[in-house]
């Protein structure tokens, strides 16, 4: 066994116009804002000199532009299972919309008509989870946000519901990895975004 334990580092894709506006992005292929972009650089530059034996994106241009703007185009792979959740009816609607046709409704718990359920995301992330742990080494994964937080939920063998807990902002840098042993996952550092400090 190594005495360095593999770690999977997870970025989220850089500012897009409605993860500004708070509106519920899934499937539809937005494009990164000027400040979205520049961050994705400058998330390249928190992750330069660290070495991956694979890097994954979503096929979703948020996600991919970010990994090929800080610097991971000629390497990344691309997995559909990394798409962001599919909000069916409520694609570009905000919380309160949802909230004002369905009272207390609760992503993690409700889901979405016409999308996926927490249960759906949980096993995408499953086999995205599985694929990546097989490898036991360095990876690198972009994706968008709830997606990103089941597959930390899924990575601890916590419920896809307890993913409300983990906030995650856009071009944070996150890292799962194990204490002591392959049998215990843990965090290693979560939604830092002191690469965005430095301007």
């Amino acid at each position: 066994m190594d005495s360095v334990l593999p770690t999977v580092y997870i970025a989220r894709h850089g500012e897009t116009a409605w993860s500004l506006s708070g509106q519920h992005a899934g499937l539809r292929d937005i494009p990164l804002t000027g400040d979205g972009q520049r961050n994705a650089q400058r998330l390249g530059n928190a992750l330069r000199g660290r070495v991956f034996a694979k890097v994954f994106s979503s096929p979703l241009q948020r996600a991919l532009k970010t990994c090929q703007l800080a610097g991971f185009g000629t390497q990344v792979e691309i997995d559909r299972d990394l798409v962001e959740w599919n909000y069916g009816e409520y694609e570009g609607l905000h919380n309160e919309e949802i909230r004002a046709k369905r009272p207390g409704w609760d992503l993690f718990r409700d889901g979405c008509p016409g999308g996926e359920s927490a249960q759906d995301v949980g096993l995408r992330a499953g086999r995205v989870l599985r694929r990546v742990r097989e490898l036991r080494q360095d990876i690198l994964i972009f994706s968008s946000c709830d997606f990103l937080r089941v597959f930390a939920t899924c990575w601890l063998g916590l419920t896809p519901q307890s993913a409300q807990r983990f906030l995650l902002s856009t071009a944070s840098l996150s890292a799962l990895s194990y204490e002591e042993d392959l049998d215990h996952p843990a965090i290693k550092f979560w939604n830092d975004l002191h690469h965005l400090m430095h301007h």
